[in-house]
């Protein structure tokens, strides 16, 4: 990735871009072009098939890097690492990785939700089923999905033509994800595209939960260089003596609560990943780190809100790219990865410890 992301060629693209994609439901063509060119489709590509294999920490950087320009570009980048992950890890051997990653750079699709149905025939396995919210599907070359086979919890990799989309991806944020649904009708998959997968571990969760928390960093980023921009502007609050926003001390809070806000969210998940990088994700502490990272969530929400606060209503303006990253936010955060009741629901029960048995 780019030490300067937000000055690089690459940022321009996306944010030219970003009306755009989120018009379209779908990454423009320019915008994926630009992160297949900067490696961002190769973060979790193995080594040996061309990729960078990127840590925890480096994943979060660049998506958030990416979100700060384009949150569903960025969202889109972290699905395919994640798809990527399952893969490498799900598949053993040289067969299917050599032939799904012949193309590094290839974009990748998928969903860990059993959502379908492998009955075994002589020629493979037919699979039957459907597949809502998986991001970048229009666009992707490769998808790995959940199904059933034989009463155990599997994956499938195929490529996406096999299958239909239904677009039917309408959602208030995170639009240009395109996060339509994959339809399997009677489709034959060769065996070897089909293992069955065991649970996945705490440090694979904290990795998934990278993939979508960066992008919504990253949004919370991009918004606060608007609200930086207008503070950096001579606009003024409106019906006062003050010649510029920087002039009001109430202003000036507001802006330092929604600044720490951000880097709170941004420190909580680079420091999560760090310690998910050098030591692994012990399952003792994966409640607690699970509920920092849905609190990074939060933080951004809180952010995002205190902005809109400052910007006035003129922030909702369908020109302004401060409502959209609020829309991102909003629905990016709330991904059952960031699920904040749950995650404290499981925090308190790690705490308190083995409850009794009833009677």
């Amino acid at each position: 990735m780019i030490d300067d992301f937000s000055q690089s060629e690459t940022s321009g693209i996306l944010r030219a871009h970003a009306g755009k994609t989120e018009q379209d439901d779908r990454p423009a063509a320019e915008s994926l072009d630009a992160v297949r060119e900067l490696g961002a489709l190769r973060l979790r590509t193995p080594p040996k098939y061309g990729g960078t294999w990127a840590g925890a920490e480096a994943l979060a950087r660049g998506l958030s890097d990416l979100g700060r320009a384009c949150p569903s570009t960025a969202w889109v980048a972290g699905t395919c690492a994640t798809s990527k992950n399952i893969v490498a890890g799900v598949f053993s051997g040289d067969a299917v990785p050599g032939e799904v990653f012949a193309d590094p750079d290839a974009l990748f699709c998928g969903s860990g939700v059993p959502a379908a149905t492998g009955e075994r025939v002589p020629e493979g396995v037919r699979v039957n089923g459907r597949w809502p919210n998986i991001s970048g599907c229009e666009d992707a070359a490769w998808t790995v999905l959940a199904l059933m086979v034989d009463g155990r919890y599997s994956f499938a990799v195929l490529p996406v033509a096999d299958l239909v989309i239904e677009r039917n991806w309408h959602m208030a944020g995170m639009r240009g994800t395109g996060s339509h649904t994959l339809v399997a009708e009677n489709v034959l998959v060769p065996a070897e595209r089909v293992a069955a997968s065991g649970p996945f571990g705490s440090g694979d969760l904290i990795f998934y939960t990278m993939t979508v928390l960066g992008p919504v960093v990253g949004a919370a980023r991009g918004a606060l260089d608007t609200i930086d921009a207008m503070f950096a502007s001579d606009r003024k609050p409106f019906m006062t003596s003050y010649t510029r926003m920087s002039e009001s001390p109430g202003a000036r809070h507001w802006l330092a609560e929604a600044t720490h806000l951000v880097r709170r969210a941004e420190s909580t998940m680079l420091a999560v990943a760090r310690a998910a990088d050098a030591d692994g994700v012990p399952d003792a502490d994966f409640s607690r780190l699970r509920m920092e990272l849905a609190g990074a969530g939060q933080d951004c929400r809180a952010a995002l809100d205190r902005m809109l606060d400052l910007h006035g209503s003129s922030g909702f303006n369908t020109a302004n790219a401060l409502q959209r990253y609020w829309r991102d936010v909003a629905v990016g955060s709330r991904h059952p990865h960031l699920n904040l009741y749950l995650a404290l629901e499981n925090y308190g029960s790690a705490l308190a410890g083995p409850q009794p048995s009833a009677g």
